[in-house]
Order: structure tokens, then C-alpha cells, then sequence
């Protein structure tokens, strides 16, 4: 495989900084503080895992960052700011919230990252309550929604190495294998290519676990005729892949055949459908109507398609906008979305085909190319 493309630098993310203090000063906001999210990592490079004890980054919209840590976290912070700032630090015993509103004025308004725990915003309301507390989530979704040619290049790089994964799974898949064994040798497949760490998630599914858009509870061992649905993803610099493949182990029957034929229609409708400036709602309906001509559905009616169309992608595997009914957000250059209308036969097997396309002036563009076929599933990969 090859190497990954350069990671995220410095010069992009004070961009984007520059950016959200543009959308701020539109906003007559005086700040935003990011909490130990994907948006953390965007706008920083800082990656944290959340717990209990806050750490995060306030961002001035007259300039300026205040990073906001556990005093016994500062040394480890201190080796993973890129972007300069001044380090601020609580005691176990003091309030973190309190913090953040010291290096405030008092009639300042601040915004919250949108993906901060619920239990933090509580403990800034109590220190707020005389000031406006706002939701800062469309400012840096407006943001993160568009990616640049450098987030484009990874997300390519790591859904390249998942197709590539995939492909392996398929060609050691045996009879009496095991959902799990499967499961760890794509993990281990995902590390051999150099992942931020295996698997981000994968689910794998045999038989009537089709029938469930994530995977079944138990850990079937695979037997001739059964329908094998995977779907898996990995990350490179946080950029991630998310991609399913659904084929049959042994001979399809005449059934499979015809659903797996639909699912390949609504995924070609579904693209065929993505046009600059169209709401995402369109996209999901272009696939819904063709399997409503085939007389599945209505709506989330099974059989049928349960659940949306496909979810923007970035340093989250879903985040805004989504291709579903009631998204009017307009289709824009530098969007990625996954395109997954699954078709669910109750009792019987399920069909997905998942694969990503971005948006250009032009049209959508796959990162990867559509299953070939249901007995070739990977034929020029």
C-alpha cells in the first residue's frame, strides 16, 4: 500500500482558526471553547481522550489561545501544542468551569463546542448565569464540513487501505470461520498498513445477522450460502475510512441475486442525484424512489431501507450534514458523504454497499469505486 499522504499542519489550522474568528466576529461572539473533541483536534492538532477532568482549548476572537488542563496534566499538554498559547491549570479540588470564566470580561459570550459533555455545560451555566451561554456547533460545522485538498488526500489514502482490507477478508473467508476471527484479522490487517490503530470500528455479519444494520449479538462461524456483510473503517490523522461490503459465501440464490442488484441501483441513484447547490434531502429520496418502484418501503417500512442514505465524514465517522429527509443543507464543493441506502429483508438477509464520494464543482467523485459485482465484488481493486 502506499505511504499516507502529510499529516495536518500548522499553517492549515491557523486558517482554520482565522476562519472561526471571522464567523465569530460575525456572531458577536467574544469566544469558543473546545472541549476534548474531534473540533479540539481540528482547530489545534490536540488530541484528548474525555473524561471527568476537562482539558481543552478557549479560543479569543481578538486573537489568542488559552489552553485549559489538570495541573498534573500540563507537561504532557505542554509536548502536544502545536498552535502557541498560554497553558492555564486546576486543581483537583478547584472548578475548571470557574477557570474558563476568569479569563473571560464579564459581559462576554461565549460559544460551546457542540460535542462538549453535557456535565461540563452544567458547571458553565452555574458560572455564567448572568452572561449568554451559545451554541457554537454551526460555526464550526459551517467549518468542518468543507474539506481541503490535504483532508481530502487522507480521507482517499485511508478508504483505499479499507478497500484493500476488505479485499483480504474476502479471499481468506472459509467455512466454520468465526465473526470474531474475522473481526481481529482486519484489525490486524488495518495496523499493518499503518492506521492510527487498527480498526476504528468493525462490525461482521453472517447469515440472518444481515438482517440487522449493525451486526448481530453472537459470534456465527460462516457456512456455505450465507450472505457476508462487513463494514469496517480505519483513520490516518484522524481522517476516516468507513466502507461495506456485502457478498455470499458459495453460491448466491436467485434472491440475493435480485436484491443485491437493487441495492447497486439506489447506490448509482443516490450519486447520480448529488448536484452543487441541491439539498442533501434529494439524495436520499433518488434512492428511496427506486426501491419503491421495486415495491419496498415506504419511507423506513421494511422490507426496505431503514435508516438514511449516508452521513458526512471527516475526523468523525458521522458528523453533519447527513443525506437524509429533512436535511436542506445545500451541496457544496468539499463535502464527503457516505452513500449506504441498505436494503433489509426481515427474517432473511440484509444488503449494503457503502462506499464515500466528495463533492467538487463538477459533481460527486468516489473515493472508491462501487462493488463490481456479487461474484466479483472486488474486480480491479
Amino acid at each position: 500500500m502506499k505511504e499516507a499522504p502529510r499529516r495536518i499542519g500548522k499553517a492549515e489550522r491557523n486558517a482554520r482558526l482565522d476562519r472561526l474568528r471571522e464567523l465569530m466576529g460575525e456572531a458577536g461572539v467574544d469566544a469558543v471553547l473546545l472541549g476534548p473533541t474531534s473540533s479540539l483536534r481540528y482547530f489545534t492538532g490536540i488530541v484528548w481522550h474525555p473524561s471527568e477532568r476537562f482539558t481543552g482549548a478557549l479560543v479569543h476572537a481578538g486573537g489568542g489561545i488559552d489552553y485549559i488542563c489538570p495541573r498534573f496534566e500540563l507537561e504532557k499538554v505542554s509536548e502536544l501544542v502545536s498552535i502557541p498559547g498560554e497553558i492555564h491549570t486546576w486543581e483537583e479540588e478547584e472548578s475548571p468551569a470557574k477557570l474558563v470564566a476568569k479569563r473571560l470580561p464579564k459581559t462576554a459570550k461565549l460559544g460551546l463546542d457542540d460535542l462538549m459533555q453535557l456535565f461540563f455545560y452544567v458547571a458553565l451555566r452555574r458560572e455564567f448565569a448572568d452572561r449568554r451561554l451559545v451554541d457554537a456547533g454551526p460555526m464550526i460545522n459551517v467549518l468542518r464540513r468543507v474539506k481541503s485538498p490535504a483532508e481530502l488526500a487522507l480521507m482517499k489514502h485511508a478508504k483505499a487501505v479499507t478497500l484493500q482490507v476488505h479485499k483480504r477478508a474476502w479471499e481468506c473467508m472459509k467455512s466454520g470461520v468465526k465473526t470474531s476471527e474475522v473481526r481481529r484479522f482486519i484489525d490486524a490487517q488495518h495496523r499493518a498498513a499503518g492506521s492510527d490503530g487498527g480498526n476504528t470500528f468493525c462490525i461482521v455479519s453472517f447469515g440472518e445477522d444481515t438482517c440487522l444494520p449493525h451486526g448481530g449479538e453472537g459470534d456465527r462461524a460462516l457456512k456455505s450460502g450465507d450472505v457476508i456483510l462487513i463494514d469496517t473503517g480505519c483513520s490516518f490523522d484522524g481522517y476516516n475510512s468507513d466502507i461495506t461490503r456485502t457478498y455470499v459465501f458459495g453460491k448466491p440464490s436467485k434472491r440475493v441475486r435480485e436484491v443485491w442488484a437493487l441495492e447497486k441501483e439506489a447506490q448509482a441513484a443516490a450519486f447520480a442525484a448529488a448536484k452543487i447547490g441541491r439539498p442533501c434531502e434529494v439524495v436520499d429520496a433518488a434512492a428511496r424512489d427506486v426501491l419503491l418502484r421495486a415495491g419496498l418501503g415506504p419511507d423506513y417500512r421494511l422490507p426496505g431501507l431503514p435508516h438514511r442514505t449516508g452521513h458526512g465524514i471527516g475526523l468523525d465517522v458521522h458528523e453533519a450534514p447527513n443525506l437524509v429527509r429533512g436535511d436542506k443543507t445545500p451541496l457544496a464543493a468539499g463535502m464527503c458523504f457516505s452513500n449506504e441506502p441498505m436494503v433489509v429483508i426481515p427474517g432473511e438477509f440484509g444488503i449494503r454497499l457503502e462506499d464515500h464520494f466528495y463533492m467538487t464543482k463538477a459533481g460527486p467523485r468516489w473515493f472508491t469505486e462501487p462493488s463490481h459485482s456479487i461474484d466479483e465484488p472486488f474486480a480491479g481493486v
